[in-house]
C-alpha cells in the first residue's frame, strides 16, 4: 500500500477492529475463521507493526464483528489520502460488493451449534448469536460451477444472467452471495432493488443500470409476477443486450412452483400471461437439488471434521442430506408449527392460507386478527384468555434463531419525500419461506372459511384482492370471489374491473360484463383491451378488434401486437402479421411468432412456418421448432425426418423438450450412449422427465440397475417422481419386494404419492395393518393420501367403518376429497343415510362438493325432493351454484314465487346464472 497520510486515523481503525473483537469475547483465530481470512491476515490487520490492511479485509473483518463498514473504508482512505471513496455518492446504483452483508442480501441466518465455554464468562456466548450469526463454511456443489462460468463471462465483459430454482431453504441464495466474491475483488458494486416496494424499485431504476453492477433479484416472484412483472422482464431483457452498459450480472432466485407458471405455454387462443418473463429466463435457469449428493455431503463432513461446528451439528442432527434446510432452521419452524398452542397454529394457517392464494408478502395486523377467528374450533374459542391474541403473536415472532421466526413483524417506513406514498397505517407481518411451502403443499386443497374471506375483504390491498378473488372463484366461493373483485374494482383497479367482468361473464351476465370491460378498458387497463379484442373478433367484428388491440399495444402491452398480428393473420395479411410478431419479439415477447408459425404450419404452409420458428429461435426462444416438429410428426415417414430435423435444431441451442425427445428417439434405436447424454442435456436445460423417460425405458427392457441410476439421477435434478414410475413398473410386473423397496426410498425422501403406493403394496401383500400404519403415521404429519386411498379400499371391500376413519384422518391432514368418494360409493349402493352422512361432514370441512354431487344422482334417479334437500344444505353454507339449482327445482316443482326468491339471493350472491336459468326455463328451453 501507499505511505500513511494519516497515521491516527489508521490507529482509530484499528483500535475499533480490536475493541470490537474483546467485546465479542473472541480470540484472532475465531475472527479470522468468522471473517473467513487467514489467521496471519488477522494479526497483521490488528497490529500497529505491521502495514495498513487492504479495502477487502476491513470490509469482512467489520462484517464478522457486525461494524458499520462504511465508516471503516473511510477511515482507511483517509489514512492513506484517498478522499473517502467508500462513503461517497456516485450516483450509481448500489453499493461495492465487500460492502454488503449478506444477511441484508437476504441470505438465511444459519443455525448456530451449541457451544459451552465459549464466552467471556465461561457460558454460552449469546452476544455471538442472533445478528452476529457467522454464516458455516460453504460446500460447492455442481450448480456453483456452471454459475462461476456466468460470472466468469461476465468478468471477461459479457452480460449474463443466471436464476437458480429451488425450493425453499436450499441454498439458492447463499449459492448466489459465493458466486459473486471473485467480483467484489474486482470492484463491482451491488444493486438490490426494494423500496417502496421491490417491483417499484425495479421499474424505476432499471435504466440506471451501470457496467460492472450485479442486480440482485432475490425471489425473483416478487419481480416478475405482478401487474409490472412483464416491463420489468422486458427491461432487463434491454439491460442484457445494451451493449453499452455490458457488463451486467443478474443473479435471481425462484420457486420451482412459479418457474413453471413463468416457463408454461398457453393453450392456442388462451391468453399468454408471461410470454416476455418466458423469453427471458429460458435457457437461463439452473435447478437447484434439494439435498446434498455423497460428494457434497464428504466435503461437508471433511469440512466438520476441521472445525465447521454448524456443518457437524446439521449432519449429526439430518441424515437425509437435507443441510441447508437444517442450517435454515426449517425443523425447528415445523416443530414450532406443529406443536403451537390452538391460537398460534390458528395465526400460521391463515397466512399460509393467505401467501398460497395469492396475498402479497406483507399482511397487515388487522388481517391476522380478524381472519383468524374460524380457525378455531368452538372450545378452542371458550378455552382462550382475555388476552390470547397478544400471547399468541408474543409466541409465533418469537426467533426460532437469529432472526428467523415463523412470522416476522415488518415494520413500516416514515413516508418518503422522493417516493409519493404515506406511511403504511399500521404494522404487517411476513411469513417464514420455509412455513409458506409447507402450507403450499399440505394445505392446497383447503378451503380457508368464512373469517379469512371478510378479512382479506376489509383488509388486503387490490392487488391481493384480484388474486383471491380468482382464489374463491375456483373453488366455488362465488359470493366471495364477486366481493373481493368489486372491492378492489372500487378502489379504481382497472384490472380488478376486468376481472369483475370475467365473473360477471362466467355467471351468464354477457351484457353486464361487455359494460365492465370496457369500463376497465377506458380507466387504461390492457387486460381489458386485449379480452374485449378477442371477443369482438370471435364475434366477426375484425375492425373493432383491430383498434382494440392497437389501444393495448400503444399502451405499451406486447399482447396487443400479438393480437394485431392474429388479426392480420386470419384476415390473410401475412406480411403485416409477421411485421407486428417480430416488433413484438424485439420487445421481448415472441409468443406472436410462436403462434404463427403454428398457425401457418396447421394451414400446410411448412416454409413459411419454418422460417417464423426460426426467427423466434434467433430472439431466444426456441419451442416454434419444437411445437412444429410435434406437428410434422404426425404425418407420414418424410414428415416425421423433418421433425427429427427440426428436433435437432432445437436441440442444438439447448430446448430441453427437443432434447428429450431426441433422447427417447436414441434410446428406440438402440443408441444407448447418445441418448443419456442427450437426457442429461435435457435435465440440465430444466426437463428432468427426459432422464424418467430413460429410465422406464430401461425398466421395460429388463435393466433395472441402470434404471434405478437414471431415476436416482433425474430426482437430483428435481423430478421427485422418477423411482415411483420405475416401482410402477416393477409393481405391474409382479415384483412386489422390488416395488416396495422402490416406494420406501421415495418416501424417505417425503414424497407422498410414494407413501400412498407403499400401502397399496402392504395391502396387496397381506400386510393391512402395516399399510394403516403407514396410512396414519403420513397423516399425522400432514401428508393425506394414503390414508384416502385407503379408505376408498375399505369401502369397496365392505368395511364402511374403517374408511369412514381413514377418510376422517385423511380430512384432517388436508384431502376432504376422501368424504366426497365415499359418499358416492354409498349413494351407488343404496345407502343414503350413510351417503348424506359423509358429505354433511365434507361440507363442515369447506367442500360443498358432495353434497351438490348427491344432489345430482337423486336428481337423476327421480328423487327431486332428495335432491332438493341436499342442494338446500350447500346451498347454505354458501354455494350460490346449489342455490341456483335449487330455484330451477322449485320452478319445476311450480313454485315461482319461491324460485324467483332463491334466483335473487343467488344473483346477489355473485351468480346472476340463477336467473338466466329460470328465464330459459320459462321460455321452454332447456337448462344444464
Amino acid at each position: 500500500m501507499e505511505d500513511v497520510y494519516d497515521p491516527a486515523a489508521l490507529a482509530q481503525l484499528r483500535s475499533r477492529l480490536e475493541t470490537a473483537r474483546v467485546a465479542r469475547g473472541i480470540n484472532q483465530t475465531e475472527l479470522a475463521r468468522a471473517a473467513r481470512l487467514g489467521r496471519t491476515t488477522v494479526s497483521r490487520a490488528l497490529s500497529s507493526g505491521a502495514p495498513g490492511p487492504s479495502a477487502d479485509t476491513v470490509g469482512a473483518l467489520g462484517r464478522a464483528l457486525r461494524l458499520d463498514v462504511s465508516v471503516l473504508l473511510g477511515l482507511l482512505d483517509t489514512a492513506y489520502g484517498r478522499g473517502s471513496a467508500a462513503t461517497a455518492d456516485t450516483g450509481a446504483l448500489g453499493s461495492p460488493i465487500h460492502m454488503w452483508d449478506p444477511h441484508d442480501l437476504e441470505v438465511h441466518f444459519a443455525v448456530e451449534a451449541p457451544t459451552i465455554g465459549s464466552g467471556p464468562s465461561g457460558g454460552k456466548d449469546r452476544s455471538w448469536q442472533g445478528r452476529a450469526g457467522k454464516l458455516p463454511a460453504y460446500v460447492r456443489r455442481p450448480h456453483d460451477e456452471h454459475l462461476a462460468t456466468v460470472v466468469e463471462a461476465a468478468d471477461e465483459g459479457h452480460s449474463g444472467m443466471a436464476v437458480l430454482v429451488g425450493s425453499s431453504s436450499t441454498g439458492k441464495t447463499r449459492a448466489c452471495w459465493e458466486a459473486v466474491q471473485p467480483l467484489a475483488a474486482l470492484g463491482w458494486r451491488l444493486w438490490h432493488p426494494f423500496d417502496p416496494t421491490r417491483a417499484d424499485a425495479a421499474l424505476a431504476d432499471l435504466h440506471r443500470v451501470e457496467q460492472r453492477t450485479v442486480v440482485w433479484l432475490n425471489d425473483a416472484q416478487q419481480y416478475l409476477g405482478g401487474e409490472s412483472g412483464e416491463q420489468i422482464a422486458a427491461a432487463i431483457h434491454r439491460l442484457l443486450t445494451d451493449v453499452s452498459r455490458s457488463p451486467v450480472l443478474v443473479l435471481a432466485t425462484l420457486w420451482p412452483e412459479y418457474q413453471n407458471d413463468y416457463m408454461a405455454l398457453p393453450h392456442p387462443g388462451s391468453p399468454d400471461p408471461h410470454p416476455q418473463a418466458r423469453a427471458l429466463l429460458a435457457g437461463r435457469l439452473m435447478t437447484m437439488p434439494d439435498r446434498f449428493d455423497h460428494i457434497a455431503l464428504n466435503q461437508a463432513r471433511v469440512l466438520a471434521v476441521t472445525g465447521d461446528r454448524q456443518l457437524a451439528h446439521a449432519l449429526q442432527h439430518t441424515d437425509s442430506g437435507r443441510l441447508t434446510q437444517f442450517l435454515a432452521g426449517a425443523p425447528e419452524l415445523l416443530r414450532r408449527y406443529g406443536t403451537a398452542d390452538p391460537p398460534v397454529r390458528a395465526l400460521l394457517e391463515v397466512a399460509m392460507d393467505a401467501r398460497r392464494l395469492g396475498a402479497g408478502l406483507h399482511l397487515p395486523v388487522g388481517f391476522l386478527e380478524q381472519a383468524v377467528d374460524d380457525y378455531l374450533s368452538d372450545d378452542e374459542y371458550d378455552d382462550l384468555a382475555d388476552n390470547w391474541l397478544d400471547q399468541a403473536f408474543a409466541d409465533v415472532t418469537s426467533p426460532v434463531h437469529g432472526r428467523l421466526a415463523p412470522l416476522r413483524r415488518v415494520r413500516p417506513r416514515p413516508a418518503r419525500r422522493f417516493s409519493g406514498m404515506e406511511a403504511a397505517p399500521s404494522h404487517s407481518y411476513r411469513l417464514a419461506d420455509y412455513l409458506e411451502q409447507h402450507g403450499r403443499r399440505n394445505r392446497a386443497r383447503l378451503c380457508p372459511p368464512e373469517s379469512f374471506w371478510q378479512a382479506a375483504r376489509d383488509h388486503l390491498a387490490p392487488e391481493s384482492l384480484i388474486n383471491l378473488a380468482e382464489a374463491a372463484r375456483i373453488r366455488h366461493r362465488f359470493y366471495w370471489a364477486e366481493r373481493l373483485a368489486q372491492q378492489a374494482a372500487d378502489s379504481g383497479n382497472a384490472d380488478a374491473i376486468a376481472q369483475l367482468a370475467e365473473i360477471r361473464r362466467a355467471n351468464g351476465a354477457w351484457q353486464e360484463a361487455d359494460q365492465l370491460l370496457q369500463q376497465a378498458a377506458d380507466a387504461g387497463s390492457t387486460i381489458a383491451l386485449i379480452r374485449l379484442a378477442r371477443i369482438r373478433q370471435k364475434a366477426g367484428l375484425s375492425e373493432e378488434a383491430e383498434v382494440l388491440a392497437q389501444r393495448a399495444a400503444d399502451a405499451g402491452d406486447t399482447r396487443g401486437l400479438g393480437q394485431l398480428a392474429e388479426i392480420h393473420e386470419v384476415y390473410g395479411n401475412r406480411k403485416k402479421a409477421e411485421e407486428l410478431a417480430i416488433r413484438s419479439a424485439a420487445a421481448g415477447d415472441t409468443g406472436p411468432l410462436v403462434r404463427l408459425a403454428e398457425m401457418r404450419e396447421l394451414a400446410g404452409a411448412t416454409h413459411g412456418a419454418e422460417r417464423l420458428g426460426q426467427l423466434a429461435a434467433k430472439a431466444g426462444d426456441t419451442t416454434a421448432l419444437v411445437r412444429l416438429a410435434a406437428i410434422r410428426e404426425t404425418g407420414g415417414p418424410a414428415a416425421r425426418n423433418e421433425a427429427q430435423r427440426l428436433y435437432q435444431r432445437a436441440g442444438r441451442v439447448g430446448n430441453a423438450s427437443a432434447l428429450a425427445r431426441l433422447a427417447a428417439e436414441r434410446e428406440t434405436s438402440g443408441r444407448r450412449e447418445e441418448a443419456e447424454q442427450l437426457a442429461r442435456r435435457a435435465a440440465h436445460a430444466g426437463q428432468s422427465f427426459a432422464l424418467v423417460r430413460l429410465a422406464e425405458m430401461r425398466e421395460v427392457a429388463g435393466a433395472h440397475e441402470e434404471a434405478e441410476k437414471l431415476a436416482q439421477q433425474a430426482i437430483g435434478a428435481g423430478h421427485r417422481f422418477a423411482l415411483i414410475r420405475i416401482a410402477a413398473i416393477r409393481e405391474a410386473a409382479g415384483d412386489l419386494k422390488g416395488a416396495e423397496r422402490l416406494y420406501m426410498q421415495a418416501a424417505a425422501s417425503g414424497n407422498p404419492t410414494a407413501v400412498a403406493r407403499l400401502a397399496e403394496v402392504k395391502v396387496a401383500a397381506g400386510e393391512p395393518e402395516e399399510a394403516e400404519e403407514l396410512a396414519r403415521k403420513a397423516a399425522e404429519s400432514g401428508n393425506p393420501s394414503a390414508a384416502a386411498r385407503l379408505a376408498d379400499m375399505r369401502e369397496a371391500a365392505g368395511d364402511q367403518k374403517g374408511a369412514e376413519e381413514l377418510a376422517r384422518l385423511a380430512a384432517d391432514a388436508g384431502d376432504v376429497s376422501a368424504f366426497t368418494r365415499l359418499a358416492e360409493m354409498r349413494e351407488l349402493t343404496g345407502n343414503l343415510e350413510g351417503a348424506v352422512l359423509l358429505a354433511r361432514q365434507a361440507a363442515q370441512r369447506g367442500s360443498t362438493a358432495a353434497l351438490v354431487r348427491m344432489a345430482e344422482m337423486r336428481e337423476a334417479a327421480g328423487d327431486l325432493e332428495g335432491a332438493e334437500g341436499l342442494a338446500r344444505l350447500a346451498a347454505d353454507t354458501g354455494d350460490t351454484h346449489a342455490m341456483a339449482r335449487v330455484a330451477v327445482m322449485r320452478e319445476i316443482a311450480g313454485d315461482r314465487r319461491q324460485a324467483d326468491q332463491l334466483a335473487r339471493i343467488a344473483a346477489d350472491a355473485g351468480n346472476p346464472s340463477a336467473l338466466t336459468r329460470l328465464e330459459k326455463l320459462r321460455k321452454g328451453q332447456t337448462v344444464d
